[in-house]
């Protein structure tokens, strides 16, 4: 992916932010500048964060996890409807709908119902309503289609979440941090940057600005649903081989005809074996390489975000087993020393989706994630 540069970023605005005076004091690492009663975002950060942002999404979209974007002011609606739409990524760009992630069970018989008129329409069923049923019927699904048309295909709480202007969208913002979901965002220089757990310092207000960023972002979420396929074409490549493979080594394995006479020549002696000298430390680094390229994909375990799985890989927590056998007061006491910002993060039910997940149980996984919110019981 082709990194954008600063000067793309200042033809389109984005180091605009917001008069002085409104300012929060938490943004200040990444102002530059004050010009006219109106700060000036520094740019260099901004491609830093971005760069940052666009590999962790990366890594979400390739765990095959759901990103939601929310955007609901005027000048944002329509660029996050596109670009999210492209990557087929769930959206919401009407009002926030309260509870739609901690009463997440609630909004998917809302989507359901929505789905249940469509099937009436098809079977029959609907033109055997009265006029004035049929109306108010037609009526319900379209509003169900403004405000949760574009996130009917979501079935379980998405994997991180995407926003603009988190002043605007507070209360997602809320919803996701208790459900502990990874918010990404763009933060102008009125918002709270501690609320983010990825944040992007730029304009949210300027069309240019959100649509380069917003372009940037679903492109890196483009590249790890690509990165997915790929795998999954090789997966399936690899096992064919495989049955390939077995069928030529049963041909291979048939007894051969036991021939009359045998000749047997005696072994060759050897006088004295080399030494051989082995490099400790190259040894212990291939191990760690690895033990690296061994690790799984912790995110997918409900609660476990991009910079949670990082930390308990260092902490020696790679696979599914070594979380499924950890105890939960360690593993919270090793995301805590990690970063004070993961803190709050639950991990009681992490060992027993690790087993889950170790054992190969992914639809039985997926069903208590859906069932449970935010993987904590």
């Amino acid at each position: 992916m082709a990194r954008v540069e600063v000067k793309q970023l200042l033809e389109a605005g984005v180091h605009f932010g917001h008069l002085t005076r409104k300012w929060n004091p938490n943004m200040a690492p990444y102002i530059y500048m004050e010009r006219n009663g109106i700060h000036v975002i520094n740019l260099y950060k901004t491609v830093a964060k971005l760069d940052e942002t666009n590999e962790a999404l990366k890594k979400i979209a390739a765990s095959g996890r759901k990103i939601l974007f929310v955007a609901t002011k005027k000048q944002a609606k329509d660029i996050v409807a596109e670009k999210a739409a492209n990557v087929n990524m769930p959206y919401i760009t009407e009002r926030w709908p309260g509870g739609m992630l901690t009463n997440f069970v609630t909004i998917r018989k809302a989507v359901k119902k929505m789905a249940s008129i469509d099937r009436m329409k098809k079977d029959g069923t609907f033109l055997t309503l009265s006029k004035k049923e049929r109306l108010q019927v037609d009526r319900l699904r379209a509003k169900l289609e403004k405000n949760l048309g574009s996130i009917s295909e979501m079935t379980r709480l998405p994997g991180a979440l995407f926003i603009v202007d988190t002043m605007r969208e507070h209360i997602a913002v809320k919803e996701a941090q208790k459900l502990n979901i990874p918010i990404f965002a763009m933060v102008d220089t009125n918002c709270d940057p501690r609320d983010v757990d990825y944040l992007i310092p730029s304009n949210d207000d300027a069309s240019k600005s959100i649509d380069i960023i917003m372009t940037e972002v679903t492109n890196a979420v483009a590249e790890g649903l690509a990165e997915r396929k790929a795998e999954k074409g090789d997966s399936e490549g690899k096992s064919d081989k495989k049955d390939k493979g077995a069928k030529k080594k049963a041909v291979a394995d048939k007894p051969a005809p036991t021939p009359e006479k045998v000749d047997t020549k005696p072994a060759p002696v050897v006088d004295k074996v080399p030494n051989v000298e082995v490099n400790v430390k190259a040894t212990k680094e291939a191990v760690a390489n690895d033990t690296k390229a061994e690790a799984d994909d912790l995110t997918k375990v409900e609660g476990i975000g991009p910079k949670a799985a990082e930390a308990l890989v260092a902490a020696g927590i790679a696979t599914y087993e070594d979380l499924s056998n950890g105890d939960a007061e360690k593993i919270k006491e090793i995301l805590t020393e990690a970063s004070s910002r993961m803190a709050h993060l639950d991990p009681t039910s992490w060992p027993k989706q690790a087993k889950m997940a170790a054992e190969g149980k992914w639809d039985e996984l997926k069903e208590w994630q859906d069932n449970v919110k935010g993987g904590v019981e």
